[in-house]
């Protein structure tokens, strides 16, 4: 079926709620955003997109006041919405709906098990699905100016044009294939995740290197990290633009007790230095006077080399049953997935599985690692 890409134009609150009265009727929709973020730590919608396998709605943000009709519309379990690597689109739609759509499939990830490679982006899988061309320029053009150009209007109404189409043709193949349920279940976690709260105790967690920092250093980076998650969302500013993980990190080693100490650490924007040096180092001096009892354990080192032929073994399963499948490996297991398993068993040497690999993944996978951890017998080199 062929849809128009002469799309029509939503900029009143009476327009929306009559397109999403009538988009509840539907089986599926096709959805997508424009944003901009490049000086904020929320994107800011400029543009909401829907397809109805007929037409193309542009949807304006900017005008439209009543949100309502469209936060019923993507709560509504009774129509899929249908989105390419969905994940910006369900935080723009957290910050301005307050909420996360639901249910939601993702082309993205319905391409990696219908056997089109991993991370496959939106233009190429219409290419290869479609054989049709999709221009691309318009991706990172001003999303908020008015009036949009007509590349811009063409760019955004191209990007719901033909999603439904191929959602059908996924449909009628992962139901062959019977790898619709693993869809289905992925994309229900990725509204699970999203749906969960923040929690900025475990911020430190990613800091780069924490691992080496002792307890009493952690205790620090993690209050230093909270600080950070709370006033980039207070002002609306990217994390890094409040200061970068490296040097809360070094503020967390070396405990800086006035101005001119902290003014050594690098990396510390001036405007953060001029605003928040003293903020800083009251946390630090508090993090470092609180009980030991409060204090994080220290985290886990890098795998060590002598781990290193059961994670070798372990992927080479993966690859092997990846292989079989006609599959990514990177769709069944992901990098920390592989980590975590290991690590299972360096203290006991009983193996458990991460909860991701418990689903749908056990029989595919999850058995087959298991079996292959208990069994693994390290290669000795004799003398």
């Amino acid at each position: 079926m062929q849809i128009s890409t002469d799309p029509i134009w939503i900029t009143q609150n009476n327009e929306l709620l009559e397109l999403c009265l009538r988009l509840r009727q539907q089986a599926a929709i096709a959805v997508d955003t424009e944003f901009m973020r490049s000086d904020t730590f929320y994107p800011i919608a400029g543009l909401i997109q829907i397809g109805d396998g007929t037409q193309c709605y542009l949807i304006d943000p900017l005008t439209i006041t009543d949100f309502s009709p469209l936060r019923e519309l993507f709560t509504d379990e009774s129509v899929t919405k249908v989105l390419h690597s969905c994940s910006e689109d369900i935080e723009v739609f957290a910050c301005l709906l307050g909420i996360v759509p639901s249910p939601i499939f993702d082309t993205q990830i319905a391409a990696a098990f219908a056997g089109f490679g991993f991370s496959l982006g939106y233009a190429p899988l219409v290419k290869v699905v479609l054989n049709t061309e999709i221009p691309k320029e318009e991706t990172r053009s001003d999303w908020l100016q008015r009036p949009l150009s007509a590349s811009q209007i063409k760019y955004a109404a191209l990007d719901v044009a033909h999603m439904l189409i191929i959602y059908g043709m996924f449909l009628q193949q992962l139901k062959t294939s019977e790898r619709l349920q693993w869809v289905k279940d992925d994309c229900a976690d990725l509204v699970t995740n999203a749906r969960k709260p923040d929690n900025f105790n475990d911020a430190y967690h990613k800091v780069g290197f924490a691992w080496k920092l002792r307890t009493q250093e952690l205790a620090i980076l993690r209050d230093l990290c909270v600080w950070r998650e709370v006033e980039a969302r207070s002002r609306d500013i990217p994390r890094n633009r409040l200061i970068k993980e490296p040097a809360l990190w070094e503020m967390a080693r070396k405990q800086p007790q006035d101005i001119v100490q902290l003014q050594r650490i690098e990396d510390i924007p001036s405007r953060t230095l001029r605003n928040d040096a003293q903020i800083l180092l009251d946390i630090i001096s508090a993090s470092s006077k609180t009980d030991a009892s409060s204090w994080p354990a220290r985290l886990e080192q890098p795998l060590a080399l002598s781990e290193g032929a059961l994670l070798k073994a372990l992927k080479q399963c993966v690859r092997d049953i990846a292989e079989t499948l006609n599959l990514p490996a990177e769709i069944l297991i992901r990098k920390k997935e592989y980590e975590a398993l290991v690590r299972s068993g360096l203290k006991g040497g009983t193996y458990a599985l991460p909860e991701r690999l418990q689903g749908w993944r056990y029989p595919v996978i999850g058995e087959k690692l298991l079996m292959a951890a208990q069994q693994f017998v390290p290669t000795t080199v004799s003398e």
